[in-house]
């Protein structure tokens, strides 16, 4: 029964991230509609709302609620919670407020509204790779997964994104 649980609380934490990558991905889409002339501005942005919510609505946030759900369950596999998994929970709690964070972004954006430039969602789109690598590496490596080298990596992983970032951002302006 345990691995039936935790499979489906893998699949859903895969769907879960497709869905955060994915869902950022148009976020940007339609905010650079904006720049588009009128006519064109008023298709994307229908397209990119009707895309947005499908995936938001019907797939991200079920992924979410379920991989949750899975992933409670598995807890009461364990007779006490090892550290590594309390360092985990750590940063599921930091995607789940990422997650709501989104879901922000996808009620402004519902309503038409842009604060944020294609730019600064290109950058906060890399946050769930950050989550991504360290909720895996801890699942995976646990505790022979030292403190500081896990540190250090999502460092240096932060620091090849942002650096990623610019790059694109220098050739795309050419």
């Amino acid at each position: 029964m345990q691995l039936y649980i935790k499979a489906l609380h893998v699949i859903f934490v895969v769907t879960w991230f497709s869905g955060l990558f994915y869902v950022v991905r148009l976020f940007i889409y339609n905010q650079e509609a904006q720049e588009k002339p009128e006519e064109e501005k008023n298709v994307l942005q229908k397209q990119f709302g009707i895309m947005i919510k499908r995936l938001w609505i019907g797939i991200t946030w079920p992924s979410c609620i379920l991989s949750l759900i899975f992933g409670i369950w598995l807890l009461f596999f364990y007779d006490t919670i090892p550290v590594w998994l309390w360092i985990k929970l750590g940063f599921v709690t930091g995607l789940l407020l990422y997650h709501i964070s989104l879901h922000f972004l996808y009620m402004q954006q519902s309503k038409k509204i842009f604060r944020y430039s294609s730019l600064q969602l290109r950058i906060w789109n890399e946050l769930a790779t950050i989550f991504l690598v360290a909720i895996i590496m801890l699942a995976v490596v646990r505790t022979g997964l030292g403190i500081i080298l896990g540190i250090s990596g999502l460092l240096a992983l932060s620091v090849l994104l942002l650096s990623g970032i610019k790059i694109y951002k220098y050739y795309r302006s050419e």
